[in-house]
């Protein structure tokens, strides 16, 4: 039986980052990743001689390596990376889009602040207001929770203008239905709003493969195809972990990033599951065209936030999917990425799980194709019809979700509750992630750095 200081439950970003921040301070630490590649929802697969990118529209919080304090160089500085080398790519423009009219944005929020000013001039002023306020804000003061909705309607008395924030915001990091949490709404406000989108110099798969090179080089062990089984533990702690093969292995503390509900599982936590399953989830339909047919569609844009209906809410669906609402990425389209003979448009709608999962196995090969042809015809409205130029497509369902990330139910952010310090009944079991509380991927990473700053390197 093998010893390690402390064991990280999945190769995510959230684990890889609280991994290098723990092997750097000596913790003897060990990674376990029950697929055969690291990443978790962040990852990558090939198909037709394509690298395809799962989970990353982008990442958020983009900052020049001049402003120390933002949280990708605090990001970069824990994990003793350079911030100068890592080469960055920012979006051009995003744009959101409901009947009544479109907002664009970039990483420059005077953009946003002049494109409420054209569509909604006579809140102008109140806009002003809330830049303000989100730059004064701090999320991470004890609070209780807040409704973003309410405070968004108090100070802008607008619907239209508030749902046209909310859609981006809430569709990139929002666990709970209709609503959030004020203080996360203000985290993910500034990292869309006021900090902005950009993408690795290269593709994720070089992100993580620097991430993992890092985790080695600070003497990390990292085990691919070693699912956990269970959580050992015994007299108030946890004293280790059983894999699905029977090995054993101890540990001094547990980080687990499979969220609660998947946690829970593990450890043998009761709790109850309409409390602490999320229910937000989401197909992607991936497809493949002509670059040139791409940029014509793109128009400049990067990523599209959309919804066709002007009465809009963030709910999960009654059916497989909803298409009228969701996402519109073009990867190629950020500054300096050199596209090839062709390039993809991603469509992301919400979607059921519950619906999903009561497909007969012989049924959902055939419901894929069908919701696939669905978010073109509604995705035809915004961007125009690319279906002629597909040269291959794919797509995946939160049944794709749960399998490859273990999240219960597919929900891309997990459960609607947080627990915001990490802990678990168990003293030496900790929780780093979606769960934790930090949204995006910076947010992701700067969870597990701060779960093992915070409980294991006093």
């Amino acid at each position: 039986m093998t010893d390690y200081q402390l064991v990280v439950i999945g190769a995510g970003l959230s684990g890889l980052a609280a991994g290098i921040r723990a092997a750097r301070f000596g913790l003897s630490t060990l990674i376990v990743e029950k697929h055969h590649r690291i990443g978790g929802l962040n990852s990558w697969y090939r198909r037709q001689g394509t690298l395809f990118e799962t989970g990353l529209h982008a990442m958020t919080n983009y900052a020049p390596a001049s402003e120390k304090r933002a949280p990708l160089n605090r990001l970069f500085r824990q994990l003793k990376l350079s911030r100068k080398r890592f080469l960055t790519r920012e979006q051009f423009f995003s744009e959101i889009v409901f009947p009544w009219g479109n907002l664009r944005f970039s990483n420059d929020a005077t953009l946003l602040a002049d494109e409420v000013r054209r569509l909604f001039p006579e809140r102008a002023d109140r806009f002003v207001r809330l830049l303000a306020e989100a730059e004064a804000f701090d999320p991470f003061a004890p609070a209780p929770w807040r409704s973003a909705r309410e405070y968004l309607h108090r100070l802008l008395a607008c619907p239209e203008l508030e749902n046209m924030l909310l859609l981006p915001i809430m569709v990139y990091g929002n666990a709970e239905e209709h609503d959030m949490d004020l203080a996360q709404f203000m985290i993910m406000f500034r990292a869309l709003f006021l900090e902005g989108f950009f993408r690795p110099g290269q593709t994720i798969r070089e992100f993580l493969a620097l991430l993992e090179e890092q985790f080695r080089a600070f003497g990390g062990t990292l085990r691919l195809n070693s699912g956990v089984e269970e959580i050992l533990r015994g007299g108030g702690r946890v004293r280790g972990v059983r894999l699905e093969g029977g090995e054993e292995i101890r540990a001094g503390a547990v980080l687990s990033t499979v969220g609660v509900p998947g946690t829970a599982r593990l450890v043998g936590w009761t709790l109850d599951p309409e409390r602490w399953t999320g229910r937000m989830s989401f197909t992607e339909s991936i497809a493949l065209l002509p670059t040139a047919r791409c940029r014509e569609l793109a128009r400049g844009r990067t990523i599209v936030f959309f919804s066709l209906a002007e009465e809009w809410d963030y709910r999960c669906p009654q059916d497989l999917i909803d298409p009228g609402w969701g996402v519109i990425c073009f990867p190629a389209q950020f500054r300096g990425v050199q596209a090839g003979d062709l390039a993809q448009i991603r469509i992301t709608n919400p979607a059921s799980y519950e619906c999903w999962k009561r497909l007969d196995p012989s049924d959902y090969v055939r419901a894929k194709e069908e919701c696939r042809q669905r978010s073109r015809e509604a995705s035809r409205k915004i961007v125009g019809n690319y279906e002629p130029d597909i040269v291959y497509q794919d797509s995946f369902t939160p049944l794709t979700i749960e399998r490859f990330t273990g999240k219960a139910a597919g929900a891309v952010y997990g459960s609607p509750v947080k627990i915001r310090d990490g802990r678990t009944p168990w003293e030496n079991l900790f929780i780093a992630g979606t769960d934790q509380g930090f949204l995006g991927i910076v947010g992701a990473m700067l969870s597990g750095v701060t779960m093992v700053n915070q409980h294991l390197l006093r």
